[in-house]
């Protein structure tokens, strides 16, 4: 489904918009990520957090962008893979909003 260029160059631009949101929507809605969600390590914690949060964006993003319908096969794998794509730079606004 992503062959399409135009797609997945607009698929990209919706990550990197989120991505660009992460920190300030982490200092509003994280306050107390260890305490409240008993982890470890709130780095590795946010970060899958926001891995699936990008990935579901994503998925209704494209069914609005291909207009298809939620029986659409949509390749969640490949959708995940692009995001992984942008780790790093998901990983630093992560951290940027919780040092």
């Amino acid at each position: 489904m992503l062959q399409n260029s135009s797609i997945r160059k607009s698929l990209d631009e919706y990550i990197k918009r989120r991505i660009l949101e992460i920190p300030t929507e982490i200092k509003q809605t994280f306050p107390n990520i260890r305490q409240i969600w008993k982890c470890n390590d709130e780095l590795d914690f946010l970060y899958g957090y926001y891995v699936g949060k990008i990935e579901e964006g994503a998925l209704h993003y494209l069914l609005k962008a291909t207009r298809a319908s939620a029986g659409g096969y949509v390749d969640t794998f490949e959708i995940r893979g692009i995001i992984e794509t942008r780790k790093m730079e998901l990983h630093d606004a992560i951290k940027a909003a919780i040092n």
